[in-house]
């Protein structure tokens, strides 16, 4: 017994350990958050002014202040454009993704249609290739269609993306067919089954889809670059990218601000995200 607590406590303290290293990031990105510039430029010279020494960090600052804040906050509009800019394209993105998946992941997971494995493979082809490999096609099309520079451009291509229906599709196939069979004795149509067994019973997939993209998009840096040249249409993830060296304080707090939303998403959804992690590890 003493020896199985024994083990145990040390698995703790490993765990603990791991989450310390995790976590220092944040924690990182906090202090400095809190630094004035000239904290700023003395711990970080080295690295940002090419000076002499080594970095040297302190975890709670000298002199915290919130002047950094204020800058970001109240004297940098184009910071507010961009942060707008990433709420329209993860909103829009999500909801498309939920709208245009879940009726598809349902229709592969619950109907026996010709060619639907081939298709499902397809899906699965499609979710591994990386943007690069699309890029050129989707620059083609989006050129076509007269929709590069513009929002659209990004939301389209994204809303039919086979991720959400492969995440979806694991939980929908799990549903009990019993279940589906009563519904049908009891006379419910195809849409009214979807509706209100196949969405209430797959919610964890709906949701953990829907935390997983929102991660993937709201960080977006490879399609706003390629396909938007106006600026002013350029999401928050390209905000830190413009910005100085000299503005290190800035960059800290611009940091803190994009991951609260992300945080705030992860905390609502981490039960329902843990299930969509573990479902899309299964082999079928």
């Amino acid at each position: 017994m003493k020896k199985i607590f024994q083990m145990r406590s040390l698995a703790m303290l490993l765990l603990a350990l791991l989450a310390a290293v995790c976590c220092y990031p944040v924690l990182f990105l906090a202090t400095g958050a809190l630094m004035d510039s000239q904290e700023l430029a003395e711990s970080l010279g080295p690295v940002l002014k090419g000076s002499d020494g080594f970095i040297s960090w302190r975890l709670i600052p000298m002199f915290p202040t919130l002047q950094n804040y204020v800058e970001l906050l109240l004297d940098s509009p184009q910071f507010f454009v961009m942060f707008w800019n990433s709420v329209k394209l993860t909103g829009a993105v999500t909801a498309g993704q939920l709208l245009i998946g879940t009726p598809a992941a349902w229709g592969l997971a619950r109907f026996d249609f010709p060619l639907r494995r081939i298709l499902y493979i397809l899906y699965i082809i499609l979710m591994m290739m990386p943007f690069q490999v699309r890029m050129l096609s989707d620059y083609l099309v989006l050129e076509k269609l007269h929709l590069l520079d513009s929002h659209m451009g990004i939301i389209l291509p994204a809303v039919f993306s086979t991720f959400p229906v492969f995440i979806m599709y694991r939980f929908f196939s799990g549903i009990p067919e019993a279940v589906i069979e009563s519904a049908k004795l009891d006379g419910a149509g195809a849409v009214q089954i979807f509706l209100y067994i196949g969405v209430p019973l797959g919610a964890g997939g709906i949701v953990s889809s829907f935390v997983l993209n929102f991660f993937e998009y709201w960080n977006l840096i490879e399609q706003p670059l390629t396909f938007l040249k106006n600026r002013a249409l350029w999401p928050l993830s390209l905000f830190l990218p413009d910005i100085g060296l000299e503005k290190a304080g800035i960059a800290f707090v611009s940091s803190v601000v994009t991951l609260i939303p992300a945080a705030l998403i992860f905390l609502l959804g981490q039960d329902y995200l843990e299930q969509g992690i573990a479902a899309a590890a299964v082999k079928e």
